[in-house]
């Protein structure tokens, strides 16, 4: 399912900073992100709560919490620049280009109108439809996600439909106008393991037939492995590393992102200890300088504690780590860092 390379990317993002203004200052919540996606290719973006994932997914979608901004950087879409568009030019292109599928299908469902009622007036305000030719469409989109007998399910309200039933309804809104580009924020996390089994198929596949760009936010790296064709990773704001998603699986170059591989067990595998990262991610108050990762790093060096590497080359991937700088730091922990 791996986009070819020579597709020109369908969403880039260059350099994007999201603040949010408080009065001790201003907290720097994304950091100098930078990634794109092709037609019909998966993004999986992963980390641990607060490292920016879902931050990043809405300033892409123009969904920014205020007091929340969009600081620095670009966003494009099909080549046109989308993240300095008045709100209401935004939510023509968030309809009818962008569909967004969010963890809790309950909060993109009005519990009092009929999922059939929802969908038709969502293709109605994007597609020039008569009313029966939208329910025709809204029709055939329960059909494609999946919803059995779906003639008699259009007209049933959200409540009347299970967790996973519901987010295939979301699914199915999301498409509504056929979107371009979906980004799909923890969209199995609060369903059990084989609706999410179900859920995963799904999007591969209607990526798949429809050439839809897809960003899939996560913190499960199975749904992940299952899911992407290639991964990037966050960790307090940034991207320490981003590549196909079997090499970020199997030959992990950052440190995190080891770490993160280490603590998934394995099928078939006798594991006496998985692998444990020490600590927690600093606040937004609390970053240290150099690499935001280094007081949890077991390979980190002097240049470490000082200076911010960037994402550059390391085998099949890029990590943001000194490790991979020609000369750099080397692996082993100084001792004066190990005793402290």
């Amino acid at each position: 399912m791996a986009a070819p390379s020579n597709n020109p990317p369908l969403l880039e993002v260059k350099n994007l900073r999201v603040e949010f203004p408080t009065r001790r200052g201003t907290l720097l919540a994304v950091d100098d992100v930078s990634f794109d996606i092709a037609p019909g290719e998966v993004l999986g973006v992963v980390g641990e709560s607060g490292a920016g994932k879902s931050l990043t997914g809405n300033a892409i979608i123009g969904l920014l919490e205020p007091p929340g901004r969009i600081a620095g950087g670009e966003v494009r879409l099909e080549g046109r620049r989308i993240d300095d568009l008045p709100y209401e030019e935004m939510r023509k292109v968030r309809g009818a280009k962008i569909g967004a599928i969010f963890q809790d299908p309950l909060t993109s469902l009005n519990p009092l109108y009929s999922v059939g009622r929802q969908l038709v007036e969502t293709i109605q305000t994007h597609l020039p439809l008569s009313a029966g030719q939208a329910r025709t469409r809204a029709l055939d989109l329960l059909k494609e996600v999946g919803i059995p007998a779906a003639e008699s399910r259009i007209d049933h309200y959200p409540h009347q439909f299970s967790g996973g039933m519901r987010q295939r309804v979301v699914i199915a809104l999301a498409l509504c106008a056929d979107p371009r580009l979906i980004v799909a924020d923890e969209p199995t996390t609060a369903l059990d393991v084989s609706i999410q089994a179900q859920i995963i198929a799904l999007l591969k596949r209607l990526c798949r037939e429809h050439k839809t760009a897809v960003m899939l936010v996560t913190h499960d790296m199975g749904v992940i492995a299952e899911t992407a064709d290639r991964v990037a990773v966050m960790y307090a704001g940034r991207i320490v590393e981003i590549g196909p998603v079997r090499d970020v699986v199997k030959h992990a170059k950052h440190p995190y992102t080891k770490g993160l591989m280490g603590s998934i067990p394995s099928l078939g595998i006798r594991h006496d200890r998985l692998t444990q990262i020490d600590g927690a991610m600093p606040r937004l108050t609390e970053i240290p300088p150099g690499c935001a990762f280094n007081p949890r790093c077991t390979e980190r060096g002097r240049r470490c504690l000082g200076e911010r590497p960037d994402l550059m080359a390391a085998g099949a991937t890029r990590a943001a780590c000194w490790l991979h700088e020609r000369g750099g730091v080397g692996t082993a922990v100084t001792k004066e860092l190990a005793d402290a």
